[in-house]
């Protein structure tokens, strides 16, 4: 879905490691209205610098490589946002699990006066082909915690497929270096009331290669991050007037009206 509109400058941050294959299927799908993309390689051992400098000369989006020196995703994110110069940033995953078509979606949510824009998985024309059963029930036990400490309506909290302008950094600042990142940006972006809106989204099984996320000790360091978020300026938490809102998406060629959840 790419209208014929003037879009702002859009910044795909992807943190990678050892995604070679991976890569050969997701940069090319990766619409022509990103402006950039900011490969931040997190000391792959296989070939995918090599990949992606291959594919760099038939993808439109510039793709710049940038080295972490540090480990994990939550590095890998605050390099890339370091170094993005986009008025919107995509965060988007290596593993395919995510289809970057979906892009325009989330950028017309912000469009749309919407501040930060999350996937969900747990919506109406979302999905996920790879919950395990202790994944989708430990995904919903922290949702419900999150949304009883925070006074907020979340339907998917770890699902890292998000978008949001630039200017929200100023209120998400990125301290954390692991798979918990993605439930710390979002009650971040909540705490700093910022206008969040949930878009349906379809996770794949990754295409190749074995996922780095461990569901027990990633849930833990999950748990320890809402319950240390909580404990930090809970008395300006938002109340019942601040709303996460959702699109219902059924035909993906178009996008339907707003509707609260």
């Amino acid at each position: 879905m790419e209208r014929n509109i003037e879009y702002p400058c859009i910044s795909v941050v992807i943190p990678t490691l050892n995604e070679a294959e991976n890569l050969r299927h997701v940069l090319p799908l990766i619409p022509s209205i990103v402006s950039e993309i900011i490969l931040v390689d997190g000391h792959s051992t296989d070939n995918t610098l090599t990949v992606v400098e291959e594919l760099s000369s038939t993808i439109r989006p510039p793709i710049r490589i940038v080295k972490q020196v540090n480990k994990g995703k939550g590095d890998a994110l605050r390099l890339g946002f370091a170094v993005s110069t986009g008025d919107i940033i995509v965060t988007l995953d290596a593993d395919g699990s995510a289809d970057p078509r979906e892009i325009p979606l989330f950028v017309e949510a912000l469009i749309r006066g919407n501040d930060f824009a999350k996937g969900s998985r747990c919506i109406r024309g979302g999905d996920s082909h790879d919950f395990t059963r202790m994944r989708r029930l430990g995904n919903y036990g922290l949702r419900i915690l999150v949304n009883m400490l925070f006074w907020a309506r979340f339907t998917d909290l770890c699902y890292g497929y998000n978008a949001f302008w630039r200017y929200c950094l100023d209120y998400i600042e990125i301290d954390c270096d692991g798979f918990e990142i993605e439930a710390l940006i979002h009650l971040r972006a909540h705490k700093a009331n910022l206008k969040i809106i949930e878009i349906p989204s379809v996770e794949y099984r990754r295409i190749y290669g074995k996922s780095n996320l461990h569901a027990f000790r990633d849930g833990w360091s999950v748990l320890r991050t809402i319950v240390r978020e909580r404990s930090k300026n809970s008395s300006s938490l938002p109340r019942q007037t601040h709303i996460t809102t959702s699109y219902y998406i059924i035909d993906r060629s178009t996008v339907s009206e707003e509707t609260v959840v």
